[in-house]
């Protein structure tokens, strides 16, 4: 089989994936909110639908493994060092958790909130260029793809956690209360609503503007540092095109061509010169077009239902017993939490020695995986010794999570560094 025809097949199956995960997704929610419907058995509906959209997404996630296979064959390596190859194998082991704790647990609404995440990991993948790259030295070593691997198996099993810890506070806070602590509570919960809202943003942004086919391109002067080769400071020019409308343009540059936006004839800022890197105007203009795609979005789903998000899924919950939902998040965390160690951190450094001759170099990427391993390992001692459960124990799993994402996202986008060779162009 030719390499065409392994990353076609590849391709196809990570659409059919995707696909069969929305379906899923809405047969879980049918799931859970065909029970208040007339002359039906709330159990025996269930149960019935939960076993359909289990059976549907573990279909989609066979198509899944049918991509990292072929992708692997065609690329002649394990598919994960770029960030669509990456966040693709994090979608499908976020899939090989909720999985595996479904089989353990049987709770069907862990669905409802488990499938979103996959899917907005799978579009997000999306976004960024699918062909197979040539490895630079550096990532040409086995202990890369463990090191890889892992870390996505260990963030895996984090997000169930996130999933089931949110689900608790959707289960748990007092929507209606007037209390200070329970309007601070509702906040928090909104604004966790609000946040994946953005990252749903950042993706309707991306795709929106790539069918549009729109384009800017500007000229960037960098001022290149003395070394002991060329002891003498100077500049290089480099273009940067964009394909989002440019709020914020490169520092120090001069528009080539642009398309005009809704009157936008020229860009309306440029991005600081302590923001390093070349394409740093590009990825800071991606996080405002993000931030504005996403509030957008909110306030049109605020004027549909009118109320808080949080509030509007909070009565699905309620035949939970909280207990059980506290339980998963913890299992799942205590069970994420030694793979993403090893992944993260322990192999993390054998690699960089390999790749740049020392453990640990206070690259950006590295500084932020410590601080996650530091803060869950906070999460379990202050579970295990000081008995933090229910409310405080899930604020702290789902906190924990926007760490991971702004580690996997934020830290891409917003600071250059060694990692930044993860295809975020």
């Amino acid at each position: 089989m030719s390499l065409a025809d392994l990353l076609e097949i590849s391709k196809q199956a990570f659409m059919y994936s995707f696909f069969l995960y929305c379906i899923s997704f809405i047969a879980f929610a049918v799931s859970v909110i065909g029970k208040s419907w007339r002359n039906r058995d709330p159990v025996q509906h269930e149960r019935k639908w939960g076993r359909i959209s289990f059976f549907i997404s573990t279909v989609g996630l066979l198509g899944h493994l049918l991509y990292f296979g072929t992708r692997w064959a065609a690329a002649g390596r394990i598919p994960v060092s770029n960030m669509y190859e990456f966040m693709s194998f994090l979608s499908m082991m976020i899939m090989v958790a909720f999985t595996i704790v479904f089989i353990i647990y049987r709770k069907t609404l862990l669905g409802l909130f488990a499938l979103p995440i996959a899917i907005i990991v799978m579009a997000y993948a999306a976004v960024f260029p699918t062909e197979v790259q040539p490895l630079i030295p550096s990532l040409q070593s086995i202990w890369l793809y463990i090191h890889v691997t892992l870390a996505a198996t260990g963030e895996s099993f984090f997000a169930v956690g996130f999933a089931a810890a949110f689900m608790y506070l959707l289960r748990t806070v007092n929507f209606d209360g007037r209390e200070k602590s329970d309007r601070r509570q509702r906040w928090w919960v909104e604004f966790t609503m609000f946040s994946i809202v953005i990252v749903i943003g950042f993706i309707v942004a991306v795709f929106a503007f790539r069918a549009s086919g729109y384009q800017a391109v500007f000229s960037s002067e960098q001022v290149v540092a003395a070394t002991e080769a060329s002891p003498e400071v100077s500049t290089k020019s480099d273009t940067v095109v964009y394909n989002m409308p440019p709020i914020v343009a490169p520092y120090n540059s001069k528009t080539d061509s642009m398309q005009s936006f809704l009157g936008m004839n020229s860009p309306l800022l440029h991005a600081p010169s302590w923001i390093e890197g070349v394409t740093a105007g590009r990825k800071l203009n991606t996080i405002v077009w993000s931030v504005i795609a996403g509030a957008i979005i909110y306030a049109l789903l605020r004027l549909l239902v009118r109320r808080p998000l949080g509030k509007l899924v909070s009565p699905l919950l309620k035949g939970l017993d909280p207990d059980d939902l506290d339980e998963i998040s913890y299992r799942a965390i205590a069970i994420g939490f030694p793979i993403f160690t090893l992944g993260a951190l322990v192999f993390a450094m054998i690699w960089a020695q390999q790749a740049w001759g020392r453990f640990w170099g206070w690259d950006p990427k590295e500084v932020w995986a410590l601080i996650s391993w530091l803060y869950y390992s906070a999460y379990l001692h202050l579970r295990l010794s000081r008995g933090f459960q229910g409310r405080k124990a899930s604020w702290l799993a789902v906190l924990g999570f926007l760490v991971i994402m702004f580690t996997l996202v934020g830290v891409n986008l917003v600071i250059a560094g060694l990692h930044s060779y993860a295809g975020t162009n």
